[in-house]
């Protein structure tokens, strides 16, 4: 006798959604609701079928009451994604932001204006007042004026900003870029690191020797520091809480530190490893993990010295250390716990900051100025970067407070403004922008060059055949060269060639990383280009001898 089952009554469900007689005040905006309910197809033909025999919802509602099974509601009704209330929308389509009427600013984080109307965003330096001179009576100073002070020119010299891309590497890595660092004696060689773990090595002049590690980390690489006694080993640290020293020739990696020995033990006993930075004086690696701890490890026995020391509040992530460049006993950190905090590494206890920099959010980075050292630059998620004029001043309130866009999710990486260490001025900083700006219809994410000192744009960095936003900038420490990371991609970016007499123009080369690895000019492209594959497509022309091929002797021949 087979098995009788027993039929089971399941609740009614309503389905809501926004009314069809709403129509759209243009062709465009029809055009995107249709969009938007296309992939609705399964819904729409419940809707019909309600429409055909199912009108009396209310009826239907007394029988589901009547047998005690309220009935199930799915609403698809459009709502907002800031505030997830209906009646409005609110995000990015296509350049411009719609604010949300709920929150202030997206920009500027002030209630009363839009972000297409916002001050700040037609010009930057807008609300920035240079500090004032601040009288203190500071032994410290005394020396920086007489001594530091006289190594820094009275007037600014001209700005080289890097504005043309020269080569470039499209889908170097298998996830996005995550930290840059130039080789520190040979000029063509840049170090990246990226989301799965990997550290790639390219030589920028010759665009096809790359090479890219995948065996030394398991996870995203934070922070990358060459060994200041031997330029052919990289330090790295990474989020599978390990530190590992790395033979760039021979790609073997050695471990020094690894605070997950037992391997995965959950969220709250995972420990990794952000910030870093190298002392050279004391021949130790500074690094700090995501519970506000500081671990030091010696250079010379590539191992773990002392006991791990708190720096910031426990439980909050220590995301930069930086050395002052011209007095190595101050550190500098900062954290998730809303603070950038400066040290005596002479006197490293738990709670003996001698300063403690407050900001309302999150702190990407804090820099010392390259050259004296006694500036300092912060970048912040709430859309501010600061910057103290002196750390032998007043250090209670910033200097200047500089507003712009780098407000980010948490599938980019953490947006760092950083110094550019050729500037004698100390006044140039570079960061890339994340809101986006609508050039000749096409929605781009510039690359902004800030003179800090005033808060003026001094130039924005873009090509058309970059759509994705490039958070991970890095100026070389000697030639006019930018690197940027954006998404899998790496660029190269130089000043535009002057038109000379004898003079070649420049053939910049990209590469297309995948599984069909090809060599491509970079020039001549078109504005359709994907935001994750990039392609650019060129005519094809001759090779040409690069302008760094080009002697004095050789023109004289060719004249």
């Amino acid at each position: 006798m087979a098995p009788q089952t027993r039929r089971l009554a399941f609740p009614k469900v309503v389905i809501e959604r926004d009314s069809d007689t709403e129509q759209s005040s243009s062709d465009d905006e029809g055009q995107e609701e249709e969009e938007e309910e296309g992939p609705l197809s399964e819904s729409e033909s419940e809707e019909e079928g309600k429409e055909n025999g199912f009108e009396e919802k209310s009826e239907e509602n007394f029988d589901a009451k009547k047998k005690g099974k309220a009935p199930i509601t799915i609403s698809l009704k459009k709502v907002c994604k800031v505030c997830k209330k209906a009646g409005h929308e609110a995000g990015f389509k296509g350049a411009t932001y719609i604010d949300c009427p709920m929150k202030p600013c997206f920009l500027c984080k002030m209630p009363g204006h839009t972000t297409m109307s916002c001050p700040h965003r037609v010009a930057i330096e807008h609300g920035v007042t240079p500090a004032p001179h601040r009288n203190t009576r500071n032994a410290l100073e005394y020396v920086f004026e007489r001594q530091l002070r006289p190594r820094m020119p009275l007037i600014k010299p001209a700005y080289v900003i890097p504005d043309e891309v020269n080569c470039a590497v499209i889908r170097y890595h298998s996830r996005r870029v995550t930290c840059l660092e130039f080789h520190p004696t040979t000029n063509n060689i840049l170090l990246s690191g990226d989301k799965k773990g990997q550290v790639g090595v390219w030589d920028f002049c010759k665009v096809s020797e790359k090479m890219v590690y995948g065996n030394i980390h398991s996870c995203i690489v934070n922070n990358m520091r060459f060994n200041p006694t031997n330029d052919g080993a990289v330090y790295a640290a990474s989020s599978d809480g390990t530190i590992s020293c790395t033979d760039l020739e021979t790609g073997i990696a050695l471990s020094l530190m690894n605070l997950n020995p037992d391997g995965w033990q959950g969220p709250n006993k995972w420990r990794m490893l952000y910030g870093m930075d190298i002392n050279q004086e004391k021949g130790v690696v500074l690094v700090a993990d995501n519970f506000g701890f500081l671990y030091l490890v010696d250079i010379r026995t590539n191992s773990k010295s002392g006991e791990a020391i708190l720096i910031h509040k426990k439980g909050s992530k220590v995301v930069g250390l930086h050395c002052n460049p011209i007095q190595p006993e101050l550190l500098l950190s900062c954290g998730n716990d809303h603070f950038a905090r400066i040290w005596d590494m002479r006197r490293l206890e738990a709670g003996s900051s001698l300063y403690n920099l407050s900001h309302k959010r999150v702190v990407n980075s804090a820099y010392f100025s390259p050259l004296s050292g006694s500036k300092i630059l912060t970048t912040s998620q709430d859309n501010r970067l600061r910057i103290w004029d002196s750390i032998f001043g007043n250090l209670e309130s910033p200097s200047r407070e500089i507003v712009h866009s780098h407000d980010f999710n948490r599938h980019l990486t953490p947006f760092r403004a950083e110094w550019d260490p050729k500037d004698p001025s100390e006044s140039l900083a570079v960061v890339g922008r994340y809101i986006s700006e609508n050039y000749n219809g096409a929605a781009l994410h510039p690359i902004d060059f800030i003179d800090v000192s005033t808060g003026q744009l001094v130039a924005e960095v873009m090509d058309p055949n970059i759509t994705t936003i490039s958070p991970v900038n890095k100026l070389h420490p000697r030639d006019d060269v930018l690197a940027s990371g954006s998404s899998r991609s790496i660029f190269i970016w130089r000043p535009k060639a002057k038109s000379e007499v004898g003079e070649q123009k420049d053939e910049r080369k990209i590469i297309v990383c995948g599984r069909a690895e090809k060599k491509q000019k970079f020039g001549d492209q078109s504005d359709d280009s994907d935001d994750d594959t990039c392609k650019m497509k060129g005519k094809n022309i001759k090779s040409k001898k690069s302008r760094s091929k080009l002697t004095p002797n050789n023109l004289k021949r060719k004249r």
